[in-house]
Order: structure tokens, then sequence, then C-alpha cells
């Protein structure tokens, strides 16, 4: 079956930085496109960035996070990456990655079939 794994999570101050992993099996992951979302206690599910199994496609980020995070893959190695930089304390939430086939990236979390855990980021003042 289809598993998504994140990992990277942690306790970063201020202004500190993090790499989520997420590593993906039981699917053709150059057939995927990938998404991070993040939840925070008592919000939604919100956006984060988005990117295409294609490498013609540009990723896609919310506004909240542009020029601070810049997501990856790498097919060789199923595995997409969320580089988080001049992490704020709002930043703090559940971190998740998700996959859909296709090469569209949405902001909607209802457009993607699979889901991983999570992994916690909390970013203290």
């Amino acid at each position: 079956q289809v598993q998504l794994d994140e990992s990277g999570g942690g306790l970063v101050q201020a202004g500190g930085s993090l790499r989520l992993s997420c590593a993906a099996s039981g699917l053709i992951f150059s057939e995927y496109s990938m998404g991070w979302f993040r939840q925070a206690p008592g919000k939604e599910r919100d956006f984060v960035a988005g990117i295409s199994w294609t490498s013609g496609r540009s990723p896609n980020y919310a506004d909240y996070v542009k020029g601070r995070f810049s997501i990856s893959r790498d097919n060789a190695k199923n595995t997409v990456y969320l580089q988080m930089n001049n992490l704020k304390p709002e930043d703090t939430a559940v971190y998740y990655c998700a996959a859909r086939p296709g090469t569209l990236v949405f902001a909607q979390g209802q457009k993607y079939d699979y889901w991983g855990q999570g992994t916690q980021v909390t970013v203290s003042s």
C-alpha cells in the first residue's frame, strides 16, 4: 500500500531552520505531484508548498512562506523535502506531506489521494 513517512520536525528557536523529508513507497513516485500542508492547533489545514513531478512546472508556495521555505524532490530516492528557513512562532504546526497523481499542484487538500501521519514543528520565540 501507499505510505508517506515524514521526518525532520522538532523544536527550533525563531529564526532557525529545519528540513522536513517525506519518503514515499507503494507508488510510482515520479508520476505524482507532492504537497506540504500544515495544521496548527484549533485551525484548519493549510497549504504550504507543492511540486509537480515534471520539472517543467515551477513549485507553488503559500504567500506566508514565500522566500523562507523551499520545496524540492529527489525521484531517485522517492523523497520530497521542505527546507524551512527563518522560522517564526506562527509556523508552529503539524506538517503533512500529500501525494496526487498527475502534473498539477493544488492548494486544496481534497485534491490529494494520499497523506502521511505528520511531523510536529515547534518554533519558540
